[in-house]
């Protein structure tokens, strides 16, 4: 599925980047500004670090309770993002997402994110995000 498949190449930023429109918008908790492409949303990311010159491992970065939405080239997906120090490890951040996608000629890429944290704590242990 698309989502997964985007959070799966987080490392490579030309392959996340791909699945992005040149011309998105994002919403993002750490940033109060309407971001407008990819060079202001490089502005909040920072510099590319390749894999081979990381010294700290990435992240894991799951998309869990995905719900999507389909009208014709247009979708909506929304899910919640729990990122994790590693796996097994306890959820560290929880992070609520809405991308609104196009498809066009180089396939499905999101033309906007809103993307907002939330304690983990404020959802209950039982419920099942899957």
């Amino acid at each position: 599925m698309f989502v997964e498949d985007l959070y799966a190449h987080l490392g490579d930023r030309a392959a996340f980047d791909a699945r992005l429109h040149p011309e998105v918008t994002v919403w993002e908790s750490a940033d109060p500004r309407l971001l407008r492409g990819i060079a202001e949303l490089d502005e909040l990311r920072g510099p590319a670090i390749a894999l081979e010159q990381r010294t700290t491992p990435l992240p894991l970065v799951q998309p869990v309770g995905i719900v999507a939405d389909r009208w014709g080239d247009t979708g909506v997906l929304r899910y919640l993002l729990e990122v994790r120090a590693s796996t097994g490890a306890p959820v560290s951040e929880l992070v609520r997402v809405t991308d609104v996608v196009r498809r066009d000629e180089s396939g499905w890429r999101i033309v906007h994110h809103h993307a907002t944290d939330i304690e983990p704590a404020a959802v209950p242990a039982e419920e099942d995000h899957r």
